[in-house]
């Protein structure tokens, strides 16, 4: 059975718009990073046994709210994004900066680590991909979608992809070795506010203030299928590692949790009071999370 594991009232002072969960390989904790309106990033370690939430670190840095944040696969570096057009990178051994990267006004908005670590990507509003190279703290390259405002990135687990969603709607998917852009999705009419690809690589699913989630074939760029049910606009969906669920948060307020296969919602959490702006798995798809503008933090079980 789906059930509410834990709930952190006030985990900020303001809305929270920003989460990743991952294990840390050097402490051998599980971290959970929340990125806040009131500018604040703050790394929680959940306690798997007691079902705990502790504050670990209090992140300060960002002058304006902070939209984004993200671990890197190892747990172990965390980055993220502010309306200040920083981007910050953290140890999370220590807790401070290691790269302070000025993106520009309004040309940094969702991160994601690559999963080698090695490169941060981030949209810009000129409609452009830009790769960070981590250790230089330096731009690299960037991918040019011809499009609109980019709110919404994420890369394939494989590392061979990178797709984006505009604030148009337009979906882009392109290959990372050869910079060529494979596929261009026009399925939303909407800004296209959370995307990320299956476990295997093999789907792309899409959220967007029409209402609708979308599952894309990668291969083929073709739609498999269109869910429904939010009332409100989707903020946020992520998928589960056991490849077979994804999670969506809503302005609606809810939560709900959707069977891959089945294409059906098999729980709705209705425990926000506000616009639920992230959802996200842990590593083992044991659990998953969800942070909105009514200040809280909630922890969620999966079913065994």
């Amino acid at each position: 059975m789906y059930s509410v594991a834990r709930r952190q009232q006030q985990a900020h002072s303001d809305g929270i718009w920003g989460l990743s969960w991952r294990r840390s390989e050097s402490l051998g904790q599980e971290f959970i990073i929340t990125g806040s309106v009131d500018s604040l990033v703050k790394a929680w370690i959940w306690d798997e046994k007691n079902s705990s939430l502790e504050r670990y670190w209090q992140l300060e840095g960002h002058l304006l709210g902070v939209v984004s944040v993200t671990l890197d696969s190892s747990g172990n570096v965390s980055a993220s994004s502010g309306l200040d057009g920083y981007i910050k990178v953290w140890d999370m051994d220590t807790g401070k900066i290691i790269k302070d990267i000025d993106g520009g006004p309004v040309d940094v908005w969702t991160l994601a680590f690559s999963p080698d670590a090695k490169y941060l990507a981030t949209g810009s509003h000129n409609g452009k991909i830009n790769l960070y190279n981590v250790e230089e703290g330096k731009k690299q390259s960037s991918l040019d979608t011809r499009g609109k405002f980019i709110m919404s990135i994420a890369y394939s687990p494989d590392g061979k992809l990178i797709a984006s969603g505009a604030i148009d709607g337009i979906i882009n998917v392109f290959d990372l070795e050869s910079g060529h852009l494979l596929h261009t999705l026009e399925g939303h009419a909407m800004p296209v506010r959370s995307l990320c690809f299956s476990p295997d690589s093999m789907l792309l699913v899409t959220a967007s203030d029409d209402r609708h989630m979308k599952i894309y074939d990668v291969q083929h760029g073709n739609l498999a299928a269109t869910l429904s049910g939010h009332s409100s606009w989707v903020l946020s969906i992520a998928f589960s590692p056991d490849n077979c669920h994804f999670v969506t948060g809503s302005s609606d307020k809810t939560v709900k949790v959707w069977d891959a296969s089945a294409r059906d919602c098999c729980h709705t959490f209705k425990e926000h009071t506000d616009q639920v702006w992230q959802v996200c798995y842990n590593e083992t798809g044991t659990r998953f999370a969800s942070v909105s503008d009514d200040k809280s933090l909630l922890i969620y079980n999966c079913p065994p």
